[in-house]
Protein backbone atom coordinates (compact mmCIF):
# COMPACT_ATOMS: atom_id res chain seq x y z
CA UNK A 1 0.00 0.00 0.00
CA UNK A 2 0.82 3.21 -0.58
CA UNK A 3 2.56 5.45 2.27
CA UNK A 4 0.33 7.40 4.23
CA UNK A 5 0.87 11.42 3.36
CA UNK A 6 0.80 12.48 6.96
CA UNK A 7 3.41 10.12 7.83
CA UNK A 8 5.97 11.28 4.92
CA UNK A 9 8.82 13.31 6.52
CA UNK A 10 9.08 16.26 4.89
CA UNK A 11 4.98 16.46 5.62
CA UNK A 12 6.16 15.89 9.63
CA UNK A 13 8.59 18.66 9.15
CA UNK A 14 6.16 20.76 7.68
CA UNK A 15 3.74 20.23 10.45
CA UNK A 16 5.98 21.27 12.98
CA UNK A 17 7.40 24.48 11.36
CA UNK A 18 3.83 25.44 11.09
CA UNK A 19 3.09 24.67 14.62
CA UNK A 20 6.01 26.60 15.56
CA UNK A 21 5.17 29.83 13.18
CA UNK A 22 1.73 29.91 14.83
CA UNK A 23 3.06 29.79 17.95
CA UNK A 24 5.49 32.85 17.31
CA UNK A 25 2.24 34.83 15.92
CA UNK A 26 -0.01 33.89 19.57
CA UNK A 27 3.27 34.81 21.39
CA UNK A 28 3.90 37.98 20.07
CA UNK A 29 0.88 39.73 21.68
CA UNK A 30 -1.14 39.28 18.42
CA UNK A 31 -3.71 41.67 19.24
CA UNK A 32 -1.89 44.95 20.58
CA UNK A 33 0.69 44.14 18.26
CA UNK A 34 -1.75 44.67 14.92
CA UNK A 35 -3.27 47.41 16.94
CA UNK A 36 -0.09 49.82 17.46
CA UNK A 37 0.82 49.09 13.86
CA UNK A 38 -2.19 49.48 12.43
CA UNK A 39 -2.33 53.03 13.99
CA UNK A 40 1.35 53.67 13.30
CA UNK A 41 0.15 53.53 9.50
CA UNK A 42 -2.22 55.10 9.42
CA UNK A 43 -0.58 57.83 11.15
CA UNK A 44 2.08 58.10 8.16
CA UNK A 45 -0.35 58.13 5.79
CA UNK A 46 -2.14 61.32 7.52
CA UNK A 47 1.13 63.02 8.39
CA UNK A 48 1.93 62.32 4.12
CA UNK A 49 4.05 59.70 3.81
CA UNK A 50 4.37 58.49 0.33
CA UNK A 51 3.85 54.65 0.06
CA UNK A 52 7.29 53.82 0.21
CA UNK A 53 7.46 55.83 3.47
CA UNK A 54 4.66 53.85 4.97
CA UNK A 55 5.94 50.40 4.30
CA UNK A 56 8.95 51.64 5.81
CA UNK A 57 7.06 52.74 9.40
CA UNK A 58 4.62 49.92 9.05
CA UNK A 59 8.14 47.55 8.97
CA UNK A 60 9.84 48.94 11.47
CA UNK A 61 6.75 49.30 14.54
CA UNK A 62 5.71 45.82 13.66
CA UNK A 63 9.37 44.51 14.47
CA UNK A 64 9.52 46.47 17.17
CA UNK A 65 6.06 44.94 18.36
CA UNK A 66 7.41 41.65 17.94
CA UNK A 67 10.83 41.93 19.66
CA UNK A 68 8.69 43.60 23.09
CA UNK A 69 6.11 40.66 22.73
CA UNK A 70 8.23 37.76 22.47
CA UNK A 71 10.61 39.39 25.16
CA UNK A 72 7.73 40.01 27.36
CA UNK A 73 6.44 36.45 26.96
CA UNK A 74 10.55 35.17 27.57
CA UNK A 75 10.87 36.93 30.69
CA UNK A 76 7.32 35.74 32.12
CA UNK A 77 7.27 32.24 31.64
CA UNK A 78 8.21 30.85 34.58
CA UNK A 79 5.41 33.48 35.96
CA UNK A 80 2.97 32.64 33.32
CA UNK A 81 3.52 28.82 34.13
CA UNK A 82 3.02 29.00 37.35
CA UNK A 83 -0.64 30.75 37.00
CA UNK A 84 -1.59 27.83 33.91
CA UNK A 85 -1.31 30.45 31.37
CA UNK A 86 -2.04 27.95 28.74
CA UNK A 87 -2.90 30.39 26.00
CA UNK A 88 1.10 31.13 26.05
CA UNK A 89 2.56 29.29 23.85
CA UNK A 90 6.29 29.67 25.71
CA UNK A 91 4.53 28.59 29.14
CA UNK A 92 2.14 25.42 27.85
CA UNK A 93 5.54 24.06 25.72
CA UNK A 94 3.89 24.46 22.52
CA UNK A 95 7.37 26.54 21.75
CA UNK A 96 11.21 26.88 23.38
CA UNK A 97 12.41 29.16 25.13
CA UNK A 98 15.47 28.99 22.37
CA UNK A 99 13.39 29.94 19.60
CA UNK A 100 11.48 32.86 20.94
CA UNK A 101 15.16 34.23 22.08
CA UNK A 102 16.60 33.68 18.29
CA UNK A 103 13.26 35.58 16.82
CA UNK A 104 13.34 38.38 19.31
CA UNK A 105 16.74 39.13 18.65
CA UNK A 106 16.03 39.03 14.77
CA UNK A 107 13.57 41.47 14.98
CA UNK A 108 15.26 43.56 16.86
CA UNK A 109 17.86 44.00 14.77
CA UNK A 110 15.31 44.14 11.83
CA UNK A 111 13.90 47.27 13.95
CA UNK A 112 16.97 49.16 13.65
CA UNK A 113 17.73 48.15 10.23
CA UNK A 114 14.51 49.42 8.68
CA UNK A 115 14.04 52.30 11.02
CA UNK A 116 17.37 53.65 9.20
CA UNK A 117 15.67 52.93 6.05
CA UNK A 118 14.40 56.31 6.85
CA UNK A 119 16.89 58.46 8.36
CA UNK A 120 19.59 58.68 10.96
CA UNK A 121 17.27 61.05 13.32
CA UNK A 122 14.27 58.80 13.26
CA UNK A 123 16.09 55.69 13.31
CA UNK A 124 17.26 57.06 17.08
CA UNK A 125 13.68 57.82 17.41
CA UNK A 126 12.97 54.40 16.93
CA UNK A 127 15.43 52.65 18.85
CA UNK A 128 14.96 54.78 22.12
CA UNK A 129 11.02 53.67 21.87
CA UNK A 130 12.19 49.72 21.44
CA UNK A 131 14.54 50.20 24.32
CA UNK A 132 11.92 52.19 26.35
CA UNK A 133 9.56 49.44 25.86
CA UNK A 134 12.10 46.57 27.02
CA UNK A 135 12.54 48.02 30.17
CA UNK A 136 9.65 47.97 30.96
CA UNK A 137 9.33 44.29 30.16
CA UNK A 138 12.48 44.22 32.73
CA UNK A 139 13.29 45.16 34.94
CA UNK A 140 10.39 48.07 35.89
CA UNK A 141 7.58 46.19 35.42
CA UNK A 142 7.24 45.90 39.06
CA UNK A 143 8.50 49.13 40.26
CA UNK A 144 6.29 52.60 41.24
CA UNK A 145 7.50 53.86 37.46
CA UNK A 146 6.06 51.31 35.54
CA UNK A 147 4.46 53.85 33.37
CA UNK A 148 7.49 55.51 32.27
CA UNK A 149 8.24 53.22 29.52
CA UNK A 150 4.77 53.65 27.98
CA UNK A 151 4.44 56.83 28.22
CA UNK A 152 8.28 57.43 26.82
CA UNK A 153 7.41 54.24 23.82
CA UNK A 154 3.70 55.55 23.01
CA UNK A 155 5.49 59.40 22.76
CA UNK A 156 8.03 58.32 20.58
CA UNK A 157 5.69 56.85 17.81
CA UNK A 158 4.37 59.59 16.17
CA UNK A 159 7.25 61.50 16.96
CA UNK A 160 9.52 58.90 14.64
CA UNK A 161 6.51 58.33 11.74
CA UNK A 162 6.84 62.64 11.54
CA UNK A 163 10.54 62.22 11.89
CA UNK A 164 10.95 60.03 9.30
CA UNK A 165 9.58 62.37 6.44
CA UNK A 166 11.44 63.52 4.01
CA UNK A 167 13.23 66.93 5.01
CA UNK A 168 11.42 65.74 8.59
CA UNK A 169 9.79 68.66 10.51
CA UNK A 170 9.91 68.63 14.28
CA UNK A 171 7.13 66.80 15.86
CA UNK A 172 4.51 68.73 17.25
CA UNK A 173 4.37 68.51 20.65
CA UNK A 174 0.56 68.26 20.87
CA UNK A 175 1.55 65.51 19.30
CA UNK A 176 3.49 63.48 21.63
CA UNK A 177 1.78 64.67 24.44
CA UNK A 178 -1.07 62.84 23.46
CA UNK A 179 0.51 60.26 22.28
CA UNK A 180 2.40 59.89 25.60
CA UNK A 181 -1.32 60.08 27.44
CA UNK A 182 -2.37 57.20 25.14
CA UNK A 183 0.79 54.86 26.06
CA UNK A 184 0.18 55.78 29.99
CA UNK A 185 -3.92 54.98 30.07
CA UNK A 186 -2.56 51.59 28.08
CA UNK A 187 -0.57 50.85 30.46
CA UNK A 188 -3.07 51.05 33.45
CA UNK A 189 -5.56 49.20 31.30
CA UNK A 190 -2.95 46.54 29.67
CA UNK A 191 -2.74 45.60 33.74
CA UNK A 192 -6.20 44.86 34.52
CA UNK A 193 -7.05 41.67 32.95
CA UNK A 194 -3.81 40.30 34.65
CA UNK A 195 -4.74 41.85 38.03
CA UNK A 196 -5.08 38.65 40.10
CA UNK A 197 -2.14 36.58 38.03
CA UNK A 198 0.19 39.05 38.99
CA UNK A 199 -0.78 39.07 42.94
CA UNK A 200 -0.17 35.68 42.78
CA UNK A 201 3.38 35.87 41.37
CA UNK A 202 4.64 38.80 43.03
CA UNK A 203 4.11 41.65 40.47
CA UNK A 204 4.18 45.08 41.82
CA UNK A 205 4.03 48.14 39.15
CA UNK A 206 2.38 51.21 40.14
CA UNK A 207 -1.58 50.00 38.95
CA UNK A 208 -0.95 46.79 40.99
CA UNK A 209 -0.40 49.99 44.09
CA UNK A 210 -3.15 51.70 42.76
CA UNK A 211 -5.83 48.82 42.87
CA UNK A 212 -8.61 47.86 40.23
CA UNK A 213 -10.58 50.63 40.82
CA UNK A 214 -8.04 53.34 40.56
CA UNK A 215 -6.37 51.84 37.31
CA UNK A 216 -9.80 52.05 35.94
CA UNK A 217 -9.99 55.28 36.81
CA UNK A 218 -6.61 56.47 35.82
CA UNK A 219 -6.92 54.48 32.26
CA UNK A 220 -10.33 56.35 31.69
CA UNK A 221 -8.76 59.72 32.85
CA UNK A 222 -5.71 59.20 30.60
CA UNK A 223 -7.22 57.99 27.33
CA UNK A 224 -9.81 61.29 27.67
CA UNK A 225 -7.00 63.54 28.14
CA UNK A 226 -5.25 62.02 25.54
CA UNK A 227 -8.63 62.62 23.11
CA UNK A 228 -9.09 65.96 24.23
CA UNK A 229 -5.12 66.61 23.27
CA UNK A 230 -5.57 65.68 19.75
CA UNK A 231 -8.76 67.50 19.60
CA UNK A 232 -7.64 71.15 21.05
CA UNK A 233 -3.89 70.66 20.24
CA UNK A 234 -3.67 71.64 16.45
CA UNK A 235 -4.10 75.17 15.27
CA UNK A 236 -7.56 76.52 14.65
CA UNK A 237 -11.09 75.76 16.47
CA UNK A 238 -11.87 72.39 17.03
CA UNK A 239 -13.40 70.37 14.14
CA UNK A 240 -16.96 68.50 14.43
CA UNK A 241 -15.65 65.42 13.97
CA UNK A 242 -12.89 66.38 16.95
CA UNK A 243 -15.77 66.78 19.31
CA UNK A 244 -17.83 63.94 18.43
CA UNK A 245 -14.84 61.90 19.03
CA UNK A 246 -14.55 63.26 22.96
CA UNK A 247 -17.83 62.38 23.18
CA UNK A 248 -17.58 58.83 21.97
CA UNK A 249 -14.51 57.89 23.72
CA UNK A 250 -16.41 59.08 27.03
CA UNK A 251 -19.47 56.38 25.75
CA UNK A 252 -16.83 53.76 25.03
CA UNK A 253 -15.36 53.77 28.47
CA UNK A 254 -19.11 54.29 30.00
CA UNK A 255 -19.83 50.47 28.50
CA UNK A 256 -16.31 49.20 28.92
CA UNK A 257 -16.88 49.75 32.73
CA UNK A 258 -20.14 47.75 32.89
CA UNK A 259 -19.23 45.39 30.43
CA UNK A 260 -15.83 45.15 32.73
CA UNK A 261 -18.24 44.61 35.94
CA UNK A 262 -20.20 41.45 33.69
CA UNK A 263 -17.05 40.11 32.94
CA UNK A 264 -15.68 39.95 36.57
CA UNK A 265 -19.47 38.36 37.22
CA UNK A 266 -18.67 35.50 35.22
CA UNK A 267 -15.09 34.65 35.97
CA UNK A 268 -13.93 35.90 32.71
CA UNK A 269 -10.48 37.38 32.66
CA UNK A 270 -11.70 41.53 32.51
CA UNK A 271 -10.41 42.88 29.14
CA UNK A 272 -12.72 44.91 27.91
CA UNK A 273 -11.24 48.07 29.20
CA UNK A 274 -8.10 46.78 27.53
CA UNK A 275 -9.93 46.64 24.53
CA UNK A 276 -11.65 50.02 24.79
CA UNK A 277 -8.08 51.42 24.75
CA UNK A 278 -7.42 50.05 21.71
CA UNK A 279 -10.69 50.73 20.18
CA UNK A 280 -9.93 54.49 21.39
CA UNK A 281 -6.68 54.63 20.17
CA UNK A 282 -8.18 53.93 16.31
CA UNK A 283 -10.34 56.50 16.74
CA UNK A 284 -7.38 59.09 18.31
CA UNK A 285 -5.71 58.74 14.68
CA UNK A 286 -8.83 58.71 12.69
CA UNK A 287 -9.19 62.07 14.26
CA UNK A 288 -5.68 62.64 12.95
CA UNK A 289 -5.84 61.64 9.74
CA UNK A 290 -9.60 63.33 9.10
CA UNK A 291 -8.14 66.75 10.39
CA UNK A 292 -4.53 66.18 8.87
CA UNK A 293 -3.29 69.22 10.49
CA UNK A 294 0.46 69.09 11.94
CA UNK A 295 1.19 72.40 12.08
Amino acid sequence: MATSVARLPGNDQTSVMSSTVLGLVRASHPEPTAAVTTVAGLLAVGVGHPPGGVVAVVLTVAASQFTVGWTNDLLDVDRDAAVGRTDKPLAAGALSRRTVAVAAAVAATATVALALTTNPTAAICATVALVSALLYDWPLKSTPISVLPYAISFGALPAFVVLALPDAPPPPAWLVVAAALLGAGAHFANVLPDFADDARTGVRGLPHRLGATGSRAAAVGLLIAATVTLVLGPPGPPTGVGLAAVGATVVIFIVAWYAGRAGNTAAARPVAAFRAVLLVALIDVALLVTNGRLG
